[in-house]
């Protein structure tokens, strides 16, 4: 008997012990005591690899795991921290960025391939701008900027900020939210897809707060009011004299929640794309009037006729071939720029800049082209082809005997048009390397096909005996001057307004 009874005592005993280590480790599981500080923009090809890694896979995979993101890319105020960040702790200014007690990685490929290791080395405080900071010491309402603080399946996102320091922590550690929440004054709200770079976020809860949004998956908080819904989104695009958004409105008659419907609405093409076209048919046009492009063709044609002055289907044929090489080097060369540009806004400080420079790029080039209309040279830097390169190409041109032979040489030459009709193709780039580059191709389409429209009506013109090619080379350089000068004003107004924000 007394044995027996020690036998049961024993396993109360185990099972008491086993039930207080339990407790033990859920409770060590809320403590969030690896922090890290991650730098990432919304839009950055190489942030949309790692992303998904660092604020979705390594946050399950660590539950003591507390990402702060700045996102600097949409959210302005962020990007100076990146400085700040870099002058306190020279971990430099490129995204994305992620950075440890000891340690940080710059770019995709170090931060997927050691940030499982950094994290395995334990406990790590949170590198703030006025030193280090436990997590659970961490005061979140001084955290500067607007950062979103990320645990596994919880996000805590800074609005106006302020509120209760540890009733906020207590959102990102605490197990039961009910508890929570009863000390807070809150609003239920629909929960809004949280973007990262390529992709989005979903959550199935969400409140706000004074000054924070606050998100969750699982178990809802229970709720006899209705909810305040979110704004309606923003107007899409006006396609076919149309535009829709999504508005929302609340069913308290049922379950007291946010359902959305769509709003259709007619409209004008948006302001924004008007803009745009407007920019790339002005530097369309400035490059379509060059006198560089406007001299090779001439060259080309002459070369034709001289080779068989009778044959004039031959002109057009290779004026049309010529043009068209041109067309395909130039679109080639567009998708080039624009990638360019893509990639080095990798760097805040260019992409913060960016609009600025290429707007002070087109100012330079109008007072260029002014120049050569007061004080006319040949050769001028960025307007026409250097001297050094006519004579190389003339020869080039004076080997043309055919249609098919008239298309190499086009392939070949647009790397002597490049110096001098380059200009207005980089601005132009550079204002399309915010758009995905699928969808800069329509644009770039339009771009070149008015670059080219000159030496189309040039080719028609001599094919159907309205001029000869020579009156057309004398046209050019009778007016050299005044296409400078039209060139010259269009750049400049372009550049200021771009430059003081008009456009």
């Amino acid at each position: 008997m007394r044995k027996s009874f020690f036998i049961l005592f024993a396993l109360l005993l185990a099972g008491i012990l086993f039930s207080i280590a339990s407790a033990s480790i859920s409770v060590t599981a809320q403590e969030k005591d690896i922090c890290s500080v991650y730098f990432t923009g919304v839009g950055c090809p190489h942030c949309a690899k790692t992303d998904p890694v660092v604020l979705v896979d390594l946050l399950k995979e660590y539950p003591n795991l507390v990402v702060i993101e700045y996102e600097i890319y949409q959210q302005s105020e962020n990007a100076p921290l990146l400085y700040e960040y870099n002058t306190r702790y020279s971990t430099g200014l490129g995204v994305p960025l992620i950075i440890f007690e000891d340690m940080y990685s710059v770019g995709d490929l170090p931060i997927l391939q050691g940030s499982r290791e950094m994290i395995k080395k334990g406990p790590s405080k949170c590198v703030l701008l006025n030193g280090l900071s436990d997590f659970k010491n961490l005061d979140i309402t001084s955290l500067p900027g607007k950062p979103k603080i990320w645990t596994n399946e919880r996000i805590l996102i800074k609005n106006e900020g302020g509120n209760n320091n540890q009733l906020l922590k207590n959102l990102l550690t605490k197990e039961d939210l009910s508890s929570v929440v009863k000390e807070l004054d809150y609003n239920v709200v629909v929960p809004a897809k949280v973007a990262l770079s390529g992709k989005y976020v979903s959550f199935d809860n969400a409140i706000q707060l004074n000054g924070w949004i606050f998100q969750w998956n699982g178990k809802a908080i229970e709720t006899s009011k209705c909810p305040s819904c979110p704004q309606a989104s923003e107007w899409s695009q006006c396609i076919n004299g149309t535009k829709t958004r999504t508005n929302y409105k609340c069913s308290e008659k049922t379950d007291y929640k946010c359902v959305a419907y769509t709003e259709i609405a007619k409209c004008k093409v948006d302001l924004e794309t008007k803009l745009t076209m407007a920019k790339l048919i002005s530097l369309a046009t400035v490059d379509a009037i060059n006198p560089c492009a406007l001299a090779v063709l001439t060259l080309m044609l002459i070369a034709i006729l001289t080779y068989n002055p009778k044959n004039k289907r031959n002109v057009l044929l290779a004026g049309l071939a010529f043009t068209t090489s041109v067309f395909i080097m130039y679109l080639i060369y567009g998708l080039v720029i624009i990638k360019f540009f893509q990639l080095i806004q990798i760097l805040t400080s260019v992409k913060l800049w960016l609009y600025k420079i290429l707007g002070l790029g087109a100012i330079v080039l109008g007072i260029l082209n002014v120049k050569d209309f007061v004080i006319y040279k040949a050769g001028g830097v960025c307007t026409e082809m250097p001297l050094g390169m006519r004579p190389k190409v003339q020869k080039i041109i004076a080997g043309i005997t055919s249609p098919k032979g008239a298309f190499c040489v086009g392939l070949f030459v647009t790397i002597f048009l490049l110096p001098c009709t380059i200009g207005p193709y980089i601005i132009a780039g550079g204002i399309l390397s915010a758009f995905e580059l699928i969808k800069t191709i329509p644009p770039l389409l339009l771009y070149n096909l008015i670059f080219v429209l000159p030496m189309l009506i040039i080719t028609g013109v001599v094919y159907a005996g309205i001029a000869k090619i020579q009156d057309v080379g004398e046209w050019k350089e009778k007016n050299i001057r005044t296409l400078h000068l039209i060139a010259g004003i269009i750049m400049l107004g372009l550049g200021i307004a771009m430059v003081l924000g008009w456009v």
